[in-house]
């Protein structure tokens, strides 16, 4: 990559006498420095607002605006320039007030180029030392980040913290991610602007900062796998340019091997504030920890897809076994779901009692025999219907990801008062899986039609269990069930969704 005269270090130089600037203009040239002059405060400002600088040489005493009138404005025009004052010999104590007030060192005139050419240099090596800090405190804000993103398994989760990463510790203005659709072509996924607060004031909130060109990324990330532009060779990135000119645009590809999974930009709209090599480098880590994440992610998400699949083709395996039981591993499901809302479960635990609820009748598949035939059963029969619990957890256990599952499978025919199968556990022995499964189970094969008797109404069916209260169930667990559920089955039938009678 070619050295761009944006990468040397840039210096503007004030005075109102052009020998001078001229002068020194020649010598920092020589230096390496980009320079650029100004003949008072007044063009200064309109040479800052239009350019970032890294360092200031200004007079003290000049017509239009001074030296400290230029030094205060400074301070929110160009912030993280460095300003020197020149001065004569009768103003010595107005430049040390000058330093007082932020400049960081003053020369006397007459002076010698020498004399000038140490200062300026001090004092960008000074400003290097302090960005390199900088970037160690953000290189290790931003390993604490990468590492959020590989341990996380959640697609909205990596393209969140990666998001946040660029706006808070790059500073974008704007931070976009773009994704493969899976064919071929390339989509916004995520468009971030700093939080309000945090926004910088030039920028209005209303401002359109325009659309990327998705073919000009993938143009140019098949040849090289750095993007870092400044002004005017930025704007080719975008289909629509933006209301405000953009002063930097950085962006690193997420690939994966020789795949191109999409990348990430962030642009800065903000007069003086270009990104460098250092914020290219640190987001180019988080790039490559979130093109990971997101194969990983993907992965997941693959598996959760074959994980319901299971699932449900297990219980509509189960349900299946006989005409009187189809759909009851749904709605026990449902009312399972709704019972650890009630509780406060959180949602991942809400999520593994609903599918637990939906095999809990799994074991049954290990029963020869007709469970749902007229009449009672025998004792003979009554003792092999009681195996299926254990059945259920035999099936399940070999199925590594399904263990999660099994403490509802096994134990939702255990009571509350010790009385239960397979293992006569008692009160909150009994995992709260299961002692909310004992209850949705109950109620919705009391409220179904079966081969030896007709659906009990829903307010007998209540009746019943708060009945067994104490005994049975779990009290608190009958409670949050009972109270909410005419509420439940009304939303239910609002929603279309119908409730079983």
């Amino acid at each position: 990559m070619t050295t761009q005269p944006e990468d040397r270090p840039r210096v503007l130089i004030v005075d109102d006498e052009k020998f001078i600037r001229d002068i020194l203009a020649d010598f920092l040239g020589m230096e390496g420095y980009v320079v650029r002059t100004a003949e008072d405060g007044q063009a200064a400002l309109r040479e800052l607002t239009a350019s970032p600088y890294d360092l200031v040489l200004s007079d003290l005493k000049m017509p239009r605006m001074g030296g400290i009138e230029l030094l205060e404005a400074i301070g929110t025009a160009a912030p993280n320039a460095l300003t020197v004052i020149m001065t004569g010999f009768g103003t010595v104590e107005t430049a040390i007030d000058a330093m007082k007030r932020g400049a960081y060192d003053y020369i006397l005139k007459p002076f010698k180029v020498e004399e000038v050419i140490h200062v300026v240099q001090r004092g960008l090596e000074k400003q290097r030392l302090a960005a390199e800090n900088l970037r160690l405190r953000e290189a290790l804000s931003l390993y604490k980040v990468s590492e959020a993103i590989a341990a996380s398994l959640s697609l909205e989760e990596v393209l969140s913290t990666a998001g946040d990463a660029a706006i808070h510790e790059i500073h974008g203005d704007l931070v976009s991610t773009w994704l493969e659709d899976g064919e071929g072509n390339y989509f916004e996924r995520q468009r971030l602007l700093p939080p309000p607060g945090k926004r910088t004031p030039s920028i209005p909130e209303d401002a359109s900062l325009g659309a990327f060109d998705p073919r000009a990324f993938t143009d140019h990330f098949t040849s090289e796998s750095v993007l870092l532009e400044h002004g005017q060779r930025a704007e080719r990135f975008f289909a629509t340019q933006p209301a405000l000119p953009p002063q930097s645009l950085l962006a690193v590809p997420l690939k994966m091997q020789t795949r191109l999974l999409g990348w990430i930009t962030a642009t800065s709209f903000t007069r003086a504030k270009r990104f460098d090599e250092g914020q290219r480098k640190l987001l180019s880590i988080v790039g490559s920890r979130t093109a990971a994440a997101i194969e990983n992610a993907r992965l997941y998400e693959d598996l959760r897809a074959t994980f319901q699949q299971t699932i449900e083709g297990l219980a509509n395996a189960i349900d299946k076994m006989d005409r009187y039981t189809a759909g009851h591993s749904d709605r026990v499901a449902t009312y399972a779901m709704y019972l650890a809302t009630r509780l406060g479960l959180p949602p991942d635990q809400i999520e593994i009692v609903r599918q637990s609820a939906l095999m809990h009748d799994i074991g049954k598949i290990g029963c020869v025999l007709n469970l749902n035939k007229p009449g009672k059963l025998t004792q003979d029969e009554y003792e092999a219907f009681k195996k299926h619990p254990g059945y259920g957890k035999d099936i399940l256990e070999p199925i590594r990801f399904l263990n999660p599952l099994i403490p509802g499978v096994h134990l939702h025919h255990e009571r509350w008062d010790g009385r239960g199968y397979p293992l006569g556990l008692k009160g909150n022995d009994v995992p709260l899986m299961a002692r909310i499964i004992a209850v949705a189970d109950t109620y919705d094969a009391m409220t179904s039609d079966r081969a030896y008797r007709r659906a009990l109404p829903h307010e007998v069916a209540v009746a019943e269990i708060e009945r067994c209260s104490g005994t049975q169930f779990d009290p608190e667990v009958v409670v949050s069930f009972n109270e909410g559920l005419d509420d439940y089955r009304e939303q239910e039938v609002a929603d279309g969704r119908g409730v079983p009678e």
